[in-house]
């Protein structure tokens, strides 16, 4: 058979030729770029699978190991499928030890559960926010059965997703700091698994998914996001909900395309240009999933509609790419005609209409004065308006988003724990949560003592995590800049989704604890780090030791970073000098 073969690519920062043979020397910001690391494209070879570029394999462990556990060859299929359930599930478990140890300690109203507590208190029984008494959380904490709950709406500044969700946990387990924790833990657990099947997915290693998995276990913010009834470590699992379904989206559709590609007698699948433009990728039930979690999202917080903006452009990106795999001359021209207004329909107009059907209790509630808040203004204020023919509860509705909107932008009263998001990955300013200095002989505090001690509940990062996360940050925006690595520009978008709007608002009094939104996806560039620094297949045996044992030193100094922190974390007692020691700058304080 006659080969029809291309000549490979030039490597990088050779001239390339010319038709006539002669070396054309590349232009010289190309040269410079290459002095940093650059890799120009290479052009796929028409005897190329095309198939394992649209669809990579799962990375295999190495035959060795299969014999270090004495297992014959004929099950090692079926031990690496049970392996990528089993290793995700082992790290959500321990997760799920940390986030539920004591979960009802300190039994206090800590930081903003004095708000959202009650929020979801009133949310699961009535459909809407009440108007708590300001002095009602200690009867809370003394008889919760015997507060009764408030006639008068309240005036909220957040939709009402995430207090359903802490109020499921109320529900179940009672109006009690247990109760009102109770499905933030369940979600911080869940969140764990997913990362490591994501990080699986997104690396196609079992190995660095499970790492990334366990780096989010340990990591401090998460933890205490984890075990406080706060809004934003729902928002954080419905935003990571919808990264890895548009993972699975993508795979999916670059499955597609790779089945409807043509193979060669050698069983190859080769590109086609025809193909890779017209074919239409059809159903694509991920990406609504997708749009229903980010609706969620924005219906616990705002910000989950500029993470939409933001995930919506990284997925049609994705269908361009894949396109151009497959042998499109014009990718980004057949992207917008075959994917870019699917992408839009069951993205956007989904995640709109899940927001609104999220108002369902306030919408439902009477509009005679008697139900949420603002519920009656179109009836009171509204009936001769431009816009008198749209259902009155719409109107209401649309009014009370402005109020909002006007109360957030305008929010700028100072704080004693605010933060610039300047500050955030390198840890400048945590927010305490809660704070007492028992005495001698009480609460755990040492009757030796000379003095009182210290019990807090510190959202911080681990820091040695994060601190490594500004360098992972900064690999992962090589690697996606110099060697186009998409998996570096996902893990990019995200972090800046979660990072940059902020970055709009830095005279509006906003805090760190912000920052959990964007963790998964700095845990994720830590993993992609580390499998950089265990070394490529087919790295010398030297390579490989040195990288393993540089990344096993840092994975160690990170879990024991995270244990020797685990007590501010968590609220437990220490002498004050402990706790100064773990007051590593002075802005912690």
């Amino acid at each position: 058979m006659t080969s029809t073969a291309t000549p490979s690519p030039s490597p990088a920062g050779a001239p390339a030729a010319s038709p006539a043979g002669r070396e054309v020397e590349p232009p010289t910001w190309l040269r410079r770029l290459r002095g940093f690391g650059y890799a120009p494209a290479a052009a796929a070879s028409p005897r190329a699978d095309v198939r394992t570029r649209l669809v990579p394999p799962y990375a295999k462990p190495s035959r060795q190991l299969w014999l270090t556990f004495g297992l014959p060859p004929e099950t090692w299929g079926i031990w690496q499928r049970i392996f990528a359930w089993a290793g995700p599930l082992l790290v959500a478990l321990v997760a799920g030890v940390l986030r539920f140890a004591h979960l009802g300690s300190p039994k206090a109203v800590i930081f903003d559960e004095t708000y959202y507590a009650k929020d979801a208190w009133a949310t699961v029984r009535q459909g809407y926010e009440a108007s708590w008494p300001k002095d009602i959380d200690k009867s809370i904490l003394a008889n919760p059965d015997g507060v009764a709950l408030p006639v008068d709406p309240g005036y909220v500044v957040h939709p009402p997703v995430g207090k359903w969700v802490i109020g499921l946990g109320e529900w179940m387990f009672g109006f009690t700091p247990f109760g009102w924790r109770f499905m933030t833990a369940v979600l911080g657990t869940l969140s764990v698994l997913m990362l490591c099947r994501i990080g699986r997915r997104l690396f196609r290693s079992t190995f660095l998914g499970c790492l990334a998995g366990a780096l989010l276990a340990v990591d401090g913010l998460h933890l205490v996001m984890s075990r406080t009834a706060l809004l934003d470590l729902v928002l954080m699992f419905f935003v990571l909900a919808a990264f890895g379904a548009l993972l699975i989206d993508r795979d999916r559709a670059r499955a597609r395309l790779a089945d409807a590609l043509p193979v060669d007698e050698e069983g190859r699948t080769r590109p086609d240009t025809k193909i890779a433009e017209s074919l239409r990728l059809g159903w694509r039930p991920y990406r609504i999933l997708a749009g229903v979690c980010l609706g969620l999202a924005a219906g616990t917080k705002w910000n989950g509609f500029v993470v939409l903006a933001f995930f919506g452009v990284l997925t049609v990106l994705w269908d361009a790419a894949a396109r151009r795999t497959a042998g499109a001359g014009a990718p980004y021209a057949a992207m917008l005609r075959r994917d870019a207004l699917p992408a839009f329909v069951s993205t956007v107009p989904v995640a709109i209409v899940t927001y609104v059907a999220s108002w369902s209790g306030w919408i439902f509630s009477p509009d005679n004065g008697k139900g949420g808040y603002l519920r009656d203004w179109a009836a009171k204020n509204d009936q001769n308006s431009a816009l008198s023919f749209l259902p009155e509860w719409l109107r209401s509705l649309w009014h009370y988003e402005t109020e909002v909107y006007k109360f957030h932008v305008g929010l700028t009263s100072g704080h004693t724990y605010e933060s610039n998001p300047w500050s955030w990955l390198v840890l400048g300013r945590p927010v305490s949560y809660f704070y007492e200095s028992p005495e001698p002989g009480t609460d755990g505090c040492p009757a030796t003592e000379a003095g009182k001690c210290a019990r807090e509940v510190l959202a911080l990062g681990t820091p040695l995590l994060w601190w490594a996360g500004c360098f992972a940050l900064l690999y992962v925006l090589w690697r996606w800049f110099f060697r186009r690595d998409w998996r570096a520009g996902a893990i990019a978008c995200a972090v800046a989704a979660g990072l940059l709007p902020w970055f709009n608002y830095q005279e509006r009094t906003i805090f760190y604890f912000y920052a959990v939104v964007f963790v998964p996806y700095l845990c994720l560039a830590v993993a992609m780090m580390i499998g950089a620094l265990l070394g490529p297949a087919g790295s010398s045996e030297r390579r490989r030791a040195l990288g393993a044992i540089g990344a096993g030193v840092l994975v160690l100094l990170i879990v024991w970073n995270f244990i020797y922190f685990w007590p501010i974390y968590t609220g437990q007692t220490l002498p004050m000098d402990s706790w100064r020691g773990r007051m590593w700058l002075d802005t912690w304080v």
